[in-house]
């Protein structure tokens, strides 16, 4: 009972579909990068997250590697990177993170979602302020309603949300505090004005998804006496901006009684990138390989760094350079037909054959900084896209005479 044969199945599959990559896009010519990485997210990665709610909730290391040799080889068709070039490296620059992280996140999220299982990742290790703060105010979420009758006000109603709830689970859990009130009150026609329509569309909903909406719909199908109506924001209604004004005090009250309420999915889907990304990151950071391109990209991100074939080598270093190329073959030599060793910040600076694509000059100690801040410039990186091609129709020309 282990998953040995599962993955070995996958791999199978995997390895027809690289092969159909392959007939698709070769090193410098076909499907460009981007459609590469399109396909291989939206196949190859499906075909390897089948099941993996049962098997990936906790990879084994064993189970990681094997995940990794899967994934290498369409790296490599991907990007058109040199075979030696390091896996870690080739995640980073394609903005895609190690398999079994991100198939780890989604069993997660499936674990939760649909089959209701408890997770030992605990939520509170992260901060809610950093998470959802395009989702509420840096204070606090409040929900509030009031019962106007003619011109007064007659009830009202407020409590304060945690600040991983959202304003939506504000919205929807006042009208339900709404409703449940109108329901206590006599038989007669009572109308609730809402100022938010999505929170009106999914109480309106039988199949809704959220817990609340659900039991707004059972409340109002069994009271037809009681109509829910939209009404402008900030129209100057009495009721409306009453029903704010008290939202806001909750909010704003860090004494104010608390509404507890199920964490928001929204919060759960943004924990679970940020927990992967934070391991990715820890992993990034202590590797043992890459080490060129993590002083150029030291923080991991899901959006892929727009390099070129040609900028892939020269900022790994593994590419047709006489010093790569000695490390593999004895035979040859490390230097260029011009004298000085043959490495890319050579020919990108003093190669007396490749002046025309030459840029300053870095001291030894500053030629990290040269290469981060090349990498950064697109002047700069097309000039290196055109060296390497420059290298590349012209081999023989930068190879010495051993003879």
């Amino acid at each position: 009972m282990i998953w040995n044969t599962h993955l070995k199945a996958q791999s199978t599959r995997a390895t027809q579909l690289y092969h159909n990559l392959l007939k698709i896009a070769g090193k410098s010519w076909g499907v460009p990068l981007i459609h590469r990485r399109t396909l291989y997210k939206t196949v190859t990665e499906r075909v390897l997250a089948h099941g993996a709610v049962a098997w990936c909730l906790e990879p084994t290391v064993r189970i990681a590697r094997k995940l990794s040799t899967i994934q290498r080889p369409f790296f490599l068709a991907i990007s058109g990177a040199y075979r030696t070039t390091s896996t870690a490296a080739l995640q980073v620059i394609l903005g895609i993170p190690p398999p079994h992280l991100q198939l780890q996140r989604e069993a997660r999220g499936t674990a939760l979602f649909r089959l209701r299982l408890p997770l030992s990742t605990n939520v509170s290790d992260i901060d809610p302020s950093k998470i959802e703060e395009k989702l509420q105010d840096e204070r606090g979420v409040g929900a509030a309603f009031c019962v106007l009758t003619d011109v007064n006000i007659t009830h009202r109603w407020s409590t304060r949300l945690s600040l991983r709830n959202t304003v939506f689970q504000a919205e929807i859990l006042a009208l339900l505090k709404a409703v449940e009130h109108a329901v206590s009150l006599p038989t007669q026609q009572l109308t609730v004005l809402v100022d938010n329509q999505a929170s009106i569309n999914s109480a309106a909903n039988p199949k809704s998804h959220n817990s609340i909406a659900r039991k707004i719909f059972k409340l109002l199908h069994s009271h037809p006496h009681i109509r829910v109506s939209w009404i402008k924001a900030h129209a100057g209604y009495i009721g409306n901006e009453e029903a704010d004004r008290l939202a806001k005090e909750a909010a704003e009250t860090e004494n104010f009684p608390e509404t507890p309420l199920e964490l928001p999915k929204s919060f759960i889907k943004t924990f679970l990138r940020q927990k992967m990304l934070a391991t990715w990151q820890m992993a990034w950071d202590d590797g043992d390989t890459g080490r060129l391109i993590h002083n150029i990209i030291p923080k991991v991100s899901l959006h892929p760094i727009n390099w070129t074939r040609n900028e892939v080598l020269f900022f790994t270093g593994h590419g047709s350079f006489p010093s790569f190329l000695h490390r593999f073959n004895p035979d040859e030599t490390s230097f260029c037909s011009s004298g000085g060793i043959g490495t890319p910040i050579h020919y990108a600076t003093v190669c007396l054959l490749t002046t025309s694509y030459h840029m300053a000059p870095p001291s030894q100690q500053h030629q990290p900084i040269w290469f981060r801040r090349v990498a950064n410039n697109s002047t700069s990186r097309r000039k290196i896209h055109n060296l390497l091609h420059f290298l590349q129709r012209e081999t023989s020309l930068f190879r010495p005479d051993l003879n």
